[in-house]
């Protein structure tokens, strides 16, 4: 089933999700969904909170677009360490239609549970390191534009303020 992705600025997209409590259907459920929904959207990731769910679960392939063989169902993921920093060039499907060059961590190591309540632990560079901490922030109410200066920012909120007037 294909989830609304919601998009900037909705308030929602600004909230703190909640941890998971316990791994039930409708978790799994909901991870099946958005999973269908990113690579519909053509996206590498996707979190509960843009979908309007405020649980702390993120899906992840950096694989595709094409093929995609490596997702990664992650419940309650927490980056235990960060090492270096990189500028990386970011999207978003909830703020279609704009990139920017974000300052992110070089390499990252991530714990958390997969969808049957196993611990794993993530080691990250590259694409993925990326990916996480993007998808990570979402858990935490913080878009990529939340990161880039206030003048681009700026520049950035007078054109949605264009776009939905019309």
């Amino acid at each position: 089933m294909i989830c609304e992705v919601l998009h900037y600025p909705d308030s929602r997209l600004a909230e703190k999700s909640k941890p998971v409590e316990e791994i039930t259907k409708e978790i799994k459920e909901l991870a099946a969904a958005m999973t269908e929904t990113m690579y519909k959207e053509e996206g590498i990731g996707l979190a509960a909170p843009q979908v309007g769910k405020l649980h702390r679960l993120v899906v992840i392939d950096v694989s595709g677009p094409e093929v995609r063989n490596e997702l990664m169902t992650l419940i309650n993921p927490v980056i235990v360490s960060a090492e270096g920093s990189c500028d990386s060039e970011e999207g978003c499907l909830s703020v279609p239609g704009y990139r920017s060059k974000i300052k992110r961590s070089e390499t990252v190591v991530v714990k958390a549970q997969d969808l049957e309540g196993n611990d794993v632990t993530i080691e990250a560079d590259g694409l993925l390191a990326i990916c996480l901490q993007h998808e990570l922030d979402h858990l935490d109410g913080i878009l990529f534009i939340d990161k880039m200066s206030r003048l681009k920012r700026s520049l950035y909120d007078k054109k949605v303020k264009k776009w939905l007037k019309r």
